[in-house]
């Protein structure tokens, strides 16, 4: 790119990113989808790519408005090109990961020095938290990416502007990945990095700095990338908007009634944990200065309000989840890193902690891998049992949302559950997502969204009926006990209905047959 030669020369450029992208991506293929957000992201994405509708994401075929769709395009359009499997599906969080470790060494060869932007992205992708966040299909790590990439284009700039250097060409770039964060994950995308541009240019008493943000070219190429979907979407869905930004930033970020409620401190003991061995440096990296150590540089402060400004960000809402603090992690990175190069025990600790680091991201991965594999995954149909191109299917009292991609569905399930408001509104689960989904589409809510005492009436149809839940419904539904149990693994279990009612048979009296093995 003009103007940034001592950043992104473009072989050094090429080089880093594809060894970053080999060590976060090698191993993205080895577990199963995890449930749910593995299972919803993906399967919406799957869903997108079926369907062949890029504007409106959908989750088992109703309007699911709760993010952007950067995510989706992009898990989709890998699984177009590559097939339908896991590797591709988390492609997103990859990039998102290898978007944010690249960056951090480029700006850092530039900025700092080739040894400390070398130490720190060791550091960064070595963190177990970051390396299985790389491998993880849900947004926090795209978006991560995405607020990492702005705010070092950002810095950049300034600091070339400061420095009496060309700087248009890199605030463009943190403009077009600003727009490509709020359509990741929406307004945080812009929202987020901008307060922490903010504070950052009024702690090292740059004011005049700040005008970087309402540069109008800027803000042109920002919207041309980010508004066409929110117009498009509106257009099709009206009160898509008031949904999206009223209900999924606002009330989600000030209200109490989602998932994941915390106490303020949550992250402290999140980010101390998942970044062992690397967070041992922390205590040297925020030691307060002394006679011997050198001053903090506009660098340093920096990395200093990215870090803590994320922390806080996100600790003030009780609805807290892991990933959410994903962007601290690159500059803790560079924090740590700071301080071991200036530690007398960093020569001799660092290839240590690197390999012990390397070991525990290995470690937790197959960990994870390790772990009871969701349903949709675990019910593999026995030899001689195929869901046809006209069979329904159905999930009786929950949504299991891996199941359309391991069982590769080419039509949205019907849900059995019970629908009313009450039922809805005691839990942030899957009940609320498809409900408040099918407000945008209430003709296929209608159709798809069963209420439990119709069940004789969607399982009574020509077709064949595939019911998928728990392995102790039938002391619940005794007529279950005479259904043709397919299949059976743990807590779930799979029954086939042969839509005998079309010749006037009760279909849930059909004689029993023995389960496959």
């Amino acid at each position: 790119m003009k103007g940034l030669p001592g950043m992104f020369g473009p072989a050094r450029a090429g080089v880093a990113l594809v060894c970053l992208f080999a060590w976060l991506a090698a191993t993205a293929w080895l577990r199963p989808l995890m449930s749910p957000d593995e299972g919803r992201y993906v399967g919406v994405a799957l869903a997108m790519l079926r369907s062949g509708d890029w504007v409106v994401p959908r989750l088992d075929g109703l309007p699911f408005f709760h993010k952007p769709p950067l995510f989706y395009w992009i898990s989709a359009a890998a699984m177009g090109a590559l097939g339908v499997s896991e590797w591709p599906a988390r492609l997103p969080s990859m990039i998102g990961a290898t978007l944010a470790a690249g960056g951090l060494f480029l700006f850092l060869r530039r900025w700092a020095d080739p040894g400390r932007a070398a130490l720190a992205t060791v550091v960064l992708v070595t963190m177990p938290f970051f390396y299985v966040g790389a491998q993880f299909a849900n947004l926090d790590m795209l978006v991560a990416g995405c607020i990492a990439a702005t705010l070092l284009f950002a810095s950049h700039a300034a600091l070339s502007k400061m420095n009496g250097g060309a700087w248009r060409a890199a605030l463009a770039g943190a403009y077009a990945f600003a727009a490509l964060g709020v359509l990741a994950k929406g307004l945080i995308g812009l929202v987020l990095p901008g307060l922490i541009f903010l504070g950052w240019c009024a702690l090292i008493r740059r004011p005049r700095l700040a005008a970087l943000m309402v540069w109008l070219p800027g803000w042109v190429l920002l919207l041309a990338i980010a508004v066409p979907w929110f117009v498009a979407v509106e257009l099709r869905h009206p009160g898509f908007l008031d949904y999206f930004i009223v209900t999924q930033h606002f009330r989600r970020f000030t209200s109490s009634g989602f998932n994941g409620a915390h106490p303020f401190w949550f992250y402290l003991p999140v980010v101390a944990l998942l970044t062992l061995p690397w967070i041992v440096w922390l205590a040297a990296a925020v030691r307060p200065a002394s006679g011997t150590q050198a001053p903090r540089s506009e660098l340093d402060w920096l990395m200093v309000i990215w870090c803590l400004g994320v922390l806080f960000f996100f600790s003030v809402p009780s609805s807290k989840l892991v990933g959410y603090v994903l962007p601290a992690l690159p500059p803790l990175a560079y924090l740590i890193a700071r301080a071991a190069l200036g530690s007398p025990r960093g020569p001799v600790a660092l290839r240590p902690t690197a390999i012990v680091a390397a070991a525990l991201c290995i470690a937790g991965l197959v960990w994870m891998a390790a772990q009871p594999a969701p349903a949709g995954d675990r019910l593999r149909l026995p030899p001689g049992e195929a869901v046809g191109p006209s069979d329904q299917v159905l999930m009786l009292g929950a949504y299991y949302y891996e199941l359309p991609f391991y069982w590769e569905l080419q039509r949205p399930a019907l849900v059995l559950a019970e629908w009313h408001s009450q039922a809805v509104a005691q839990r942030d689960d899957w009940r609320r997502e498809l409900y408040e989904a099918g407000r945008f589409d209430p003709a296929r809510s209608a159709a798809l969204l069963v209420d439990l005492g119709n069940v004789r009436e969607t399982l009574c149809v020509p077709q064949a009926s595939w019911l998928i839940g728990s392995s102790s419904a039938p002391a619940v539904l005794p007529w279950l006990a005479k259904a043709h149990l397919v299949a059976v693994n743990g807590d779930t279990a799979v029954w086939r209905f042969d839509g005998s009612a079309a010749a006037g048979e009760d279909c849930l009296q059909q004689p029993a047959r023995p389960a496959s093995p």
